[in-house]
């Protein structure tokens, strides 16, 4: 036997212990290595890195970004905490028909709200039956032309302007949702099942309101307006000096720019962002119209519109301090006749 085949023979008889560098070379990672790799990932979160990065303007990472490119990518990184609450438009703020509508209410219901789907409901909102889509109710007053020569290649069908919706047979089966349910999860199941509204369903069964695929990508991309958009009216108005008439949506911030610095909600303001939450908070409660809510120094707000879930619109009174003129006291002179007399 030579001398290497005697040093193989030790080898075989006393293998390298599993501890020495060596022997970790070629069977991998230790344990301790494997768990403090685990312990890297899960401290380390490429989100929370990302969101800092897009935050800090002067960030290296991310200078190449536009203004609009790092905005749309924040709202990406927040869509996960974004619920179809939060982007849904509201019940009292739904546009929906009744079944029992002939298709010429119908059509003139389109042209009224300018949308291209209108929910159906039979008994009312919480009993939503689909939606119809405007292409679907158009096509049923038009019929092709088969004769080529015609100038006009379609013949309007007047007597279908007079059918019950409900018999046309062009409503299309709505989709529900949750209100807690993620916005995100909702976007991703709109665009597999192809559909663009949805209905939003509370605990009960209730509606809540409605969300379409426009809400969702707003979340994303910010507003979107199209030529049927109308720009809304100013949130707050000034009537006089004294006297504001607001929407409840009005930011906080707007209402202070427009009445002065003497709005100052202050602490009020640290859970609310809007007109309607400080007065709700203020009050306790949703107000009805014709209530009146103080609370806020200087201030009154008067209910002008409400439903029992929310406010709507309100008129601010600014309260001024009546201050009472005191005239000046008449300082009468004391002294004996006869020194007037002299002093004169």
């Amino acid at each position: 036997m030579n001398d290497s085949q005697d040093k193989a023979l030790r080898v075989a008889e006393n293998p390298e212990p599993p501890s020495s560098p060596a022997s970790a070379a070629t069977r991998g990672p230790t344990l301790w290595n494997r768990l403090k790799g685990l312990m890297a990932r899960t401290t380390v979160s490429l989100r929370d890195d990302l969101q800092v990065a897009l935050e800090e303007t002067g960030s290296a990472e991310t200078a190449d970004f536009s203004e609009s490119e790092r905005l749309i990518l924040q709202n990406v990184l927040k869509l996960s905490k974004v619920s179809i609450d939060d982007v849904m438009v509201e019940r009292s703020d739904m546009q929906a028909v009744p079944s029992d509508i002939n298709l010429g209410t119908l059509l003139a219901r389109f042209r009224q709200v300018g949308h291209s789907r209108l929910p159906v409901y039979d008994e009312g909102l919480d009993d939503i039956k689909g939606f119809i889509h405007i292409k679907d109710a158009l096509s049923k007053i038009t019929e092709p032309v088969l004769d080529p020569d015609k100038e006009v290649p379609v013949k309007l069908l007047s007597t279908a302007l007079r059918q019950k919706i409900s018999k046309l047979g062009i409503m299309r089966p709505a989709m529900f949702v949750p209100t807690f349910m993620p916005a995100a999860d909702l976007l991703q199941s709109m665009r597999a099942s192809r559909t663009h509204m949805a209905i939003v369903v509370d605990e009960y069964g209730g509606t809540d309101g409605l969300v379409t695929i426009e809400d969702l990508l707003e979340a994303v991309v910010g507003e979107i307006e199209d030529e049927h958009d109308v720009t809304e009216a100013a949130l707050i108005r000034k009537v006089n000096d004294d006297t504001y008439v607001a929407n409840a949506r009005a930011e906080l911030d707007d209402v202070q720019a427009v009445i002065g610095p003497d709005f100052a909600p202050g602490d009020l303001a640290a859970d609310v962002e809007t007109l309607g939450g400080l007065v709700f908070d203020l009050a306790g409660h949703v107000p009805k119209r014709g209530e009146r809510v103080t609370g806020l120094d200087g201030f009154e707000f008067e209910i002008l519109a409400a439903d029992s879930r929310r406010i709507k619109r309100l008129r601010i009174h600014r309260r001024r301090d009546q201050i009472v003129a005191v005239e000046p006291l008449a300082i009468t002179d004391q002294r004996p006749e006869a020194e007037k007399l002299a002093a004169e």
